[in-house]
């Protein structure tokens, strides 16, 4: 409709029929419900607010996105009813603006929302606001990015396997060659010379260690599933830590489920899992104070198992790195434990999550299927809905 229509045809109104009037109102009501429906319709957010930021209309999508209600919204200011949109700062009349914003509730979404006004007759009549929802496409670039990097590592591993392995080999082979030569030589003239020779051992040996651990964090592998106790697997992990255990005097507690079903997995790789996690609870707490808590329960799709330390915490810049290779708080680390961890249960069909507060511990949470996920039969699309 063209600003000013509504003007013109009431300055009219004295030189027209009574039933063409009829037919202009019949004709005006229409379109308005006809536009009404559209923006109903809409999967897209639409906000229509006056001048001053008062709202006039919001469209369901939009009270989805924002948790808002349509009627208590109507007449309200956007910034009262979305916290942290603030009118003031968005701008002054006339701008367009095209933002990304996250919000936390009702759901943690990304969002993009685009501010443009309406304008008629060299007059500002209000704003239009337009939200899409970018949640999925967000999480689709950062599955892609993940492919991309682990791509971009495997070949690296390759490489690193062949010029960096073989090199390793001999030169272990020299050091030992070097070993029995040393041993024909005085006790006075030996000594110093083996301090060197297991120095450079030992070097050679934590290289070794660092480019197994890489090429085991990045290699594609398929588990050998059988069924195990994942109550025995835990007792065992901790077996294998109890001195490290005992010498920081840090107390286990288990909270364990009562008749645990047998879990169909790769024994070994989950040891490997448990015994990553565990090292990790215990190297973060406090001497002395140490307090792990290990938690199984099951449902009837899944088995859960919680590892929760009273440790230093993880730092909210950390977080969002905690599955990048080489990234690691902790001196001698090589940052591939958790990216390994994280492998092994993905390749179970499982999620690995991780839920931490700087000086308030780490709690991390395994969900892994009960079966082996098969495929399923999606429902049918949305119905149409009648306006």
């Amino acid at each position: 409709m063209k600003p000013g229509f509504l003007e013109k045809l009431v300055a009219r109104l004295d030189f027209l029929e009574p039933a063409d009037v009829q037919q202009l109102v019949s004709r005006l009501n229409r379109e308005r419900d006809f536009l009404k429906k559209v923006f109903l319709a809409l999967r897209e957010g639409v906000i229509l607010l006056d001048p001053d930021g008062v709202i006039d209309f919001v469209n369901p999508a939009a009270c989805q996105f924002f948790g808002l209600d349509a009627e208590r919204s109507i007449g309200e200011t956007l910034g009262n009813q979305i916290r942290g949109l603030d009118w003031a700062s968005l701008g002054r009349p006339g701008r367009i603006i095209n933002r990304d914003l996250e919000i936390f509730y009702p759901e943690n979404r990304y969002l993009n929302f685009y501010l443009a006004p309406i304008d008629g007759d060299d007059l500002l009549q209000g704003y239009v606001m337009l939200v899409r929802d970018l949640t999925s496409t967000r999480e689709e670039a950062e599955k892609t990015l993940e492919s991309e990097r682990m791509n971009a590592l495997t070949l690296l591993a390759a490489g690193v396997a062949h010029e960096i392995g073989n090199p390793l080999n001999s030169l272990d082979i020299h050091l030992q060659l070097l070993g029995r030569k040393l041993r024909k030589l005085p006790t006075g003239d030996r000594k110093p010379l083996e301090e060197n020779l297991d120095t450079a051992r030992q070097e050679i040996q934590r290289l070794d260690t660092i480019l197994k651990q890489f090429l085991h964090a990045v290699r594609p592998t398929t588990p050998r599933r059988e069924r195990q106790d994942l109550h025995l697997l835990l007792q065992d992990t901790l077996r294998l830590l109890e001195p490290e255990l005992t010498s920081r005097k840090i107390f286990v507690e288990l909270d364990l489920a009562a008749n645990l079903p047998a879990a169909q997995i790769d024994p070994g790789q989950f040891q490997q899992v448990f015994y990553n996690l565990i090292r990790n609870a215990y190297q973060a707490v406090p001497g002395e104070m140490g307090h792990i808590i290990i938690r199984t329960r099951i449902t009837d799709y899944e088995y859960v198992i919680t590892i929760q330390d009273n440790g230093a915490g993880i730092s909210p810049e950390h977080m969002g790195a905690l599955f990048e290779p080489y990234k690691t708080t902790k001196s001698g680390g090589t940052g591939l434990g958790l990216l390994i961890v994280r492998r092994i249960i993905r390749e179970h069909g499982g999620s690995i999550e991780i839920d931490s507060d700087a000086n308030e511990g780490t709690r991390v949470l395994i969900h892994l299927p009960r079966s082996e996920r098969a495929v399923r039969l999606l429902g049918s699309p949305d119905p149409v809905i009648d306006l």
